[in-house]
């Protein structure tokens, strides 16, 4: 090798070097630049979130609880989540509301009907009458474009929806005398929620809306004459059966009412994306736990009211009949007089169709054969 040419190959390696000794150098500084940022503790937050079930209401009031415990869980202790009750007489959801959309507060755990009088559209978030079992609407908004339609609702009254929880189909509630036909529900005062109390005021019955507190003591002295709530162990923890023995089924307004957890616009939006995901996958893990304490807690309860007493009736068919006709006509009206109350309810609609279609095929065969099997003591 000539001398001319290890001397300029010495030169490129000498280069090479001192290039690559800056390279390192420079990649060392903004690895050190870099550093305080990628140890950066996440921050101590703390919000509030007011519950608009009571503490007596233990299968939904646990579900906050159990949130706001895995959150924390989930953010070692630095995402606290303060639990709000609802245990006051005087306790109002529309006032809840107002609070999240006005980042009073953080978060509410609720049903977004309880804000039908805002907008009728808020129904389609819980539930309609003779709409969704608590399957079909959890398949409807988690991946059947519900979500997408709802959040286009919430998203004008600042607040974004997490699913969470289903009490699954409640009952018809609890009357002060036997109903043996439509006509004789005519002049009755009743507490009921959502747009199931709108039928029922079409049908001749005075609704009121009232918590369930405050609906017990209406009952006890006279007030209304009857009340609809949740399911039996919701019930029987009011004691609404020492007052109205008949106890009705099935509450039609409520075939699969989900729960939610609304949460501040911008609080949400300015939390770390790490504490939103922890938010996301607590309120997913109260929807799976609400609805299976449900069935457990009121497989139990059931047994136990009929043993103090209540007395099991089926709605009488002329009734179902004709709150069935006033649902679809009072959904006609509602999509004629709101777009958006139509934007969300044509694609439900197509939706329930369907589902129902699918459901009469193998969950309903399935289900019917072996009730019957098992009535026969088999």
């Amino acid at each position: 090798m000539r001398s001319d040419q290890l001397n300029r190959r010495n030169f490129i390696k000498s280069a090479g070097l001192r290039s690559g000794s800056a390279l390192v150098g420079a990649t060392l500084g903004a690895t050190a630049l870099a550093a305080p940022a990628l140890a950066q503790v996440p921050p101590e937050l703390k919000w509030r979130l007011h519950s608009d079930f009571p503490r007596s209401l233990s299968s939904t009031y646990r579900g906050a609880t159990g949130l706001a415990r895995t959150v924390a869980g989930l953010t070692d202790g630095r995402f606290q989540i303060e639990i709000l009750t609802a245990d006051n007489i005087d306790a109002n959801p529309e006032r809840t509301f107002d609070a999240v959309q006005a980042g009073t507060i953080e978060a509410c755990h609720t049903c977004s009907y309880y804000n039908v009088r805002r907008d009728p559209a808020f129904a389609f978030g819980t539930a309609l009458p003779f709409g969704l079992n608590a399957r079909m609407q959890n398949a409807w908004i988690t991946e059947g474009g519900g979500q997408h339609l709802l959040d286009t609702l919430y998203a004008d009254y600042n607040l974004v929806s997490l699913l969470a929880g289903n009490t699954g189909v409640q009952m018809g509630g609890w009357f002060r005398k036997e109903i043996r036909s439509l006509t004789e529900i005519a002049g009755m005062k009743m507490r009921i929620a959502g747009l199931g109390a709108t039928v029922m005021d079409r049908l001749g019955v005075e609704t009121q809306s009232l918590s369930a507190q405050a609906a017990l003591k209406a009952l006890e002295i006279g007030k209304i004459d009857a009340v609809e709530f949740a399911g039996p162990a919701a019930d029987e923890a009011f004691g609404f059966y020492q007052v109205a023995p008949y106890y009705y089924y099935p509450g039609w307004w409520d075939g699969g009412p989900s729960l939610h957890l609304f949460v501040n616009k911008q609080a949400f939006e300015d939390l770390p994306p790490g504490y939103q995901t922890a938010l996301r996958a607590a309120a997913a893990q109260a929807n799976v736990t609400i609805p299976a304490r449900f069935d457990i807690e009121n497989n139990a309860a059931i047994r136990r009211l009929v043993a103090k007493g209540a007395q099991l009736r089926p709605f009488p068919d002329d009734l179902l009949q004709a709150a069935y006709k006033a649902s679809f006509e009072l959904y006609a009206e509602l999509s004629a007089q709101s777009p958006r109350f139509k934007a969300i309810y044509e694609p439900w609609k197509t939706f329930r169709n369907e589902m129902y279609q699918w459901y009469r095929v193998a969950e309903h065969s399935f289900d019917s054969f072996g009730f019957a099997q098992q009535s026969k003591g088999l």
